[in-house]
């Protein structure tokens, strides 16, 4: 197989399909989808520490209570597809901060729901522009067909995996 290759990295498009039955890193889909997540994760991630102090993890969590409203750690979970050890990490860094607020769950005793606070409420409205700057910065190459295109195969994909994950 040809690859089209772009700097060391290899982040160029395969020219041609592998073999068959022949694993090729550059032209593996999981690799392809691994690498370009963990790019832009790493460039909004070192804007977000630099600026905010925050982590991926603890954005995540204040976009999800910003736009759901108050929840319990495993929805926030099962929202975000986020490791529990991870979520329960970002709330403590985020409790500690005064950015969210935990109380106690009415129906669940063990449980506890977290809510946004003013003060995270703030620092949600001065990120959230910023993070609509870094995706259309993202996307500037691409027609909004494009992008509603890629939207879709994004979200079958996820479904895909679910689905896989659950007969495994």
């Amino acid at each position: 197989m040809t690859l089209v290759r772009q700097g060391s990295a290899g982040q160029g498009l395969p020219s041609s399909e592998p073999e068959a039955g022949r694993l090729e890193l550059d032209a593996y889909l999981p690799y392809r989808l691994s690498v370009a997540s963990n790019a832009v994760s790493g460039l909004i991630a070192r804007a977000y520490q630099d600026r905010f102090g925050l982590t991926v993890p603890q954005w995540r969590l204040i976009c999800v209570l910003a736009e759901d409203g108050d929840l319990t750690q495993g929805q926030i979970v099962a929202r975000t597809v986020m490791d529990k050890v991870a979520i329960s990490r970002a709330a403590q860094g985020l409790l500690g901060r005064d950015l969210v607020r935990r109380a106690a769950h009415h129906a669940d005793g063990r449980s506890h729901v977290l809510t946004l606070s003013p003060q995270g409420a703030r620092l949600y409205a001065e990120i959230a522009p910023m993070a609509l700057a870094y995706e259309q910065a993202l996307i500037a190459g691409l027609s909004p067909g494009e992008v509603e295109h890629l939207k879709r195969l994004l979200l079958a994909l996820q479904a895909a995996a679910t689905a896989l994950a659950q007969t495994a």
